[in-house]
């Protein structure tokens, strides 16, 4: 029962166990709530048999005491068996699903959209956090209690009042059961808008500036507009639809005032029953259904719920890499050996790639776009694993590291750089969590980056907006490579790192790069055949496969693609523009 309820309320096993504690302690204080009936019930009997004495009196007192001391403890353990626990467990949630995005392959993001993500850890997790304090405990609680007192009701009392008082409950719930299947199908359309919805406005504030350059912007918001048109109406047809499978089931409900009555009034007349016992069953289904109404309408929304549950426990069961967390390598050399690579689609990305990128020595790679570039560079950091071959770091198969101990050896610096609202000092330690202040300024000073820091009005501790938007593409690179110099890492990745930049930017980054290097293990993804005129060793991507590979020179005496390129970019450097 307790993995059920791990994977279908994405729970971890001790919240499992609360929920279980949580139903039991909503049940109990559903009983406790029925017992002042109890003793309403004895005092009417005593009160028309003649037989409430002096004596009596106290007995019903100190009952009345129990009973609300009991009523006051059973609310205070259900309190904290409830909210109390449930805040715990979503706290406990929410950081393991971080720590379970942390340890996800890359190769997962490439299914999934940064909005679905969001959704995921804040919309996902707040839904799930109320049901499990509000919803879920009350519906199996009130279900446990009301199967219990009917139980008890039917060996106690005549049983067609039972029936007639009871019945109503397993219809209702039996309306609600049927209409599941389109509530799941509902909410899923409902997720379905709301996502691109939200992508819609992510992508809305992300490409502004685009919009406005093109004179886009209304054709764009007309368009967003008609997704939020689209949540609107899957919102209310989804909330017409469960209005009325959720009022069919009340109605139902209110039925069994009716059917008591008149079964009661039937048997009273009768002489079946007493007037008490009839009078004790119209107070019952009184307490009863009003709460029961409740529940039928939470037992609507933990439906939809499990809409929630199901994309929750998606990422909390998703696979992750694992591997060894001790390093035994020896040197740093990088080797692929026959590697085969698809993504999701079973597309050939990387046919029998084999090459070394040897300990301190620079290899390239290059070749037309679409060719694997990025992808060698991925897979030799283990951002995803290969289908075919292996991939050793110092004859260590790199899919047998786990990778955050892995990526310890790689210092990887992205053509498109990622910085954090925060400080410059702040953005260049993540380099290196608890680097000193002076290491920091170091790293930076060895990156090229003190001409443009010493300029800002709080130099290292000025903050430089969402994603480093304060600074120029040359000066966020700078930064990339201080971090790359403050993590001192054997091997360094370089995917176009200095693609984007002007001449005086990308001489200075090259200079950066020059001393970063030295003495490690290098990996540089490039299209400028400047770039890599220094490098060792080249090789040559086209259509997932090493067309060509060798050193500059070797290679440029060939007819092949690396000097093709070289020659076509050249004729490029002479280009210029053409006018009458």
């Amino acid at each position: 029962m307790i993995e059920k309820l791990q994977h279908k309320y994405a729970l971890s096993r001790q919240g499992a166990v609360d929920m279980i504690k949580a139903c039991s302690s909503v049940a109990v204080t559903n009983i406790v709530l029925m017992m002042p009936a109890a003793v309403l019930y004895s005092l009417i009997k005593d009160l028309l048999e003649g037989t409430l004495t002096r004596d009596r009196i106290p007995f019903y007192v100190i009952a009345s005491v129990i009973i609300l001391a009991l009523i006051a403890l059973a609310n205070f353990i259900q309190y904290n068996a409830t909210f109390l626990t449930t805040y715990r467990e979503s706290g406990v949630r929410r950081t393991a699903l971080a720590e379970k995005l942390r340890k996800l392959p890359l190769s997962y993001f490439g299914k999934k959209n940064i909005a679905d993500l969001t959704t995921n850890i804040m919309g996902d997790c707040a839904q799930i956090e109320t049901a499990s304090s509000h919803w879920i405990p009350e519906l199996i609680g009130a279900v446990i209690s009301v199967t219990l007192v009917g139980i008890s009701l039917f060996f106690a009392f005549d049983w067609r009042m039972v029936l007639a008082s009871f019945w109503v409950i397993p219809v209702a719930f039996f309306i609600i059961i049927t209409c599941s299947g389109a509530e799941k199908i509902a909410v899923r359309k409902n997720q379905a808008v709301k996502l691109a919805m939200t992508d819609g406005i992510q992508e809305c504030l992300e490409s502004i500036r685009d919009l406005r350059a093109n004179n886009a912007e209304n054709r764009y918001m007309d368009e967003l507009e008609g997704k939020i048109r689209d949540v609107e109406k899957q919102a209310l047809f989804t909330e017409l639809k469960m209005a009325l499978y959720v009022n069919s089931a009340a109605i139902i409900l209110k039925l069994g005032i009716g059917t008591t009555a008149v079964v009661g009034g039937a048997l009273f007349a009768e002489g079946e029953i007493s007037l008490l016992t009839f009078f004790m069953f119209l107070m019952l289904v009184a307490r009863l259904y009003d709460p029961m109404q409740i529940t039928l309408q939470n037992f609507a929304v933990i439906i939809a719920t499990g809409i929630q549950c199901e994309r929750l426990d998606e990422v909390l069961s998703a696979e992750i890499q694992t591997g060894s967390e001790e390093m035994k390598n020896e040197g740093y050399d990088i080797v692929f050996d026959h590697v085969g690579f698809q993504y999701a689609d079973d597309t050939d990305v990387l046919k029998d790639v084999s090459f070394t990128a040897k300990q301190g020595e620079v290899t390239a790679l290059i070749g037309p776009s679409g060719g694997g570039k990025t992808t060698v560079s991925r897979l030799a950091a283990r951002f995803w694993d290969v289908n075919e071959g292996k991939i050793t770091l110092g004859g260590v198969a790199v899919s047998k590291i786990d990778p955050e101990e892995l990526l310890k050896n790689y210092s990887i610096v992205f053509q498109d750089v990622t910085l954090f609202n925060n400080t410059v000092m702040e953005n260049i330690r993540i380099g290196k969590s608890g680097a000193t202040d002076e290491e920091v300024m170091e790293a930076a000073r060895l990156a090229n980056c003190e001409e443009f820091v010493n300029l800002l009005p709080d130099r290292y501790n000025t903050y430089i907006g969402e994603n480093g938007s304060e600074l120029s593409g040359g000066e966020r690179q700078r930064i990339s490579i201080a971090r790359a110099f403050l993590k001192d890492a054997p091997v360094i990745l370089l995917d176009e790192a200095t693609a984007s930049l002007d001449a005086e930017n990308e001489a200075a980054i090259q200079e950066a790069l020059s001393r970063l290097i030295k003495d490690k293990t290098v990996l540089i993804i490039a299209h400028r055949m400047r770039t890599i005129a220094n490098a060792d060793h080249i090789v040559v991507l086209q259509d997932g496969v090493v067309a060509e590979q060798g050193s500059p020179e070797v290679l440029s005496g060939h007819d092949g693609i690396y000097s093709r390129m070289k020659a076509q970019q050249m004729k490029t450097q002479s280009w210029k523009i053409a006018h009458d």
